[in-house]
């Protein structure tokens, strides 16, 4: 893991790369809590410090990494949770570009979801079990979703982290695509890297007014400033 500069726990480390922004928290910090998730916006259900995070993120690229080479695209059909969290970092592990999409719910017509995955050329799919289980049953038809590879991450045991090795990244790296909703024509994607990412982190950081112990909340999680 490259080390980041001018380490401080209340500040963001000048890194590179949000793989070596973690890999340095998960040094330094592994028992602090990254991410909180807040069913229904109110209750916590579950939380992740910056060791389990990492521990969660090797070992779901290291299954990666055994299907596919860097660059390629990885979709994500995960429901609001910490299971997207972990996926989305082991993407960045796996030195792929990971491709979030809202899982499709029932009798929903599937053409925003073929639409990026055709659009983004991804090779695989990563989500939860009960999801997979969901929408096996429309691969008949929809011919470009059966053609993905499907990887269950909740199966994914965590020894499998001993297997990860780091990716060549720098800031210019693609991170991820992120797709427009849609709703007005067919979605379009755009280029995220991890410099773009580490810049987006340290504003709010600054916005935070350089407090490592606030929080923020987000659609989904509810986050320490990284």
């Amino acid at each position: 893991m490259t080390a980041c500069l001018d380490y401080s726990p209340n500040t963001i480390p000048q890194c590179s790369t949000l793989v070596d922004l973690l890999g340095t928290r998960a040094e330094n910090q592994p028992d602090q809590i990254a991410y909180i998730f807040l069913e229904n916006g109110e209750t916590e259900s579950a939380q992740l410090n910056y060791q389990q995070l990492n521990r969660q993120a090797q070992a779901i690229a290291a299954d990666l990494q055994s299907l596919v080479a860097p660059g390629e695209r990885v979709l994500l059909l995960y429901p609001p949770g910490l299971e997207f969290i972990a996926a989305f970092f082991g993407c960045l592990y796996a030195g792929v570009v990971a491709v979030p999409a809202y899982p499709p719910r029932r009798n929903q017509k599937m053409s925003r979801l073929q639409a990026i995955v055709a659009d983004a050329q991804a090779t695989v799919a990563l989500t939860t079990t009960s999801v997979l289980g969901n929408i096996e049953g429309k691969f008949t038809e929809n011919p470009e979703l059966a053609s993905l590879r499907w990887l269950a991450t909740d199966n994914i045991g965590s020894d499998r982290a001993n297997e990860w090795h780091e990716p060549a990244l720098t800031s210019n790296t693609l991170a991820f695509l992120q797709y427009t909703s849609g709703s007005t024509g067919t979605p379009k994607g755009v280029i995220v890297s991890h410099g773009n990412l580490l810049h987006n982190l340290g504003v709010i950081h600054k916005g935070h007014s350089d407090n490592i112990h606030q929080v923020m909340l987000s659609c989904s999680c509810h986050s320490r400033v990284f």
